[in-house]
């Protein structure tokens, strides 16, 4: 009988709790890029999304320790391939069309990459997650003077009125 107490059996406690911090930390910075220009989706998903990711990357890691049994089929790595599909639909939630012009894909583009984040970190690679993210950020802060004043949607390519 598994000890619904114990301890994590791969990894340290500390180790976990390092982890869950930088997958709050890191997609923080990009949710709070997102709150303060004013898009779509404040900063609050960004974290719980990476935080979840996270938590089930290591939660995966955890359930192949548990259960070392020659003939079970568990592969974490199909943890990937749920969470980035199901953070695809929120992501998707988060765009709207108008007119011919879709407002909202750099959010849904951020929320997404914000579940990766947390898959990355779950699985340890801290390092990747912070560059990543540096990328974005400097992706979304440096893209910013273009897509304040110019609306791809308009066909004369004038900024609107």
């Amino acid at each position: 009988m598994t000890d619904i107490l114990a301890g994590p059996d791969t990894i340290a406690w500390s180790e976990a709790l390092w982890r869950l911090a930088a997958s709050t930390l890191l997609p923080f910075l990009i949710g709070l890029e997102r709150f303060i220009r004013r898009k779509p989706i404040d900063f609050r998903p960004f974290v719980i999304i990476s935080i979840a990711a996270c938590a089930l990357a290591i939660g995966a890691m955890e359930l192949l320790e548990s259960t070392r049994d020659p003939q079970s089929d568990i592969d974490p790595s199909r943890v990937f391939e749920g969470v980035i599909t199901g953070i695809g639909f929120l992501g998707a939630g988060a765009m709207f069309r108008e007119g011919s012009f879709v407002q909202g894909a750099g959010s849904a583009a951020s929320i997404w990459a914000a579940g990766a984040i947390g898959l990355i970190c779950g699985f340890g690679e801290i390092w990747l997650a912070a560059i990543i993210t540096a990328v974005i950020l400097t992706v979304l802060i440096t893209s910013a003077p273009f897509t304040s004043h110019w609306d791809p949607g308009e066909e004369s390519g004038k900024p609107p009125s």
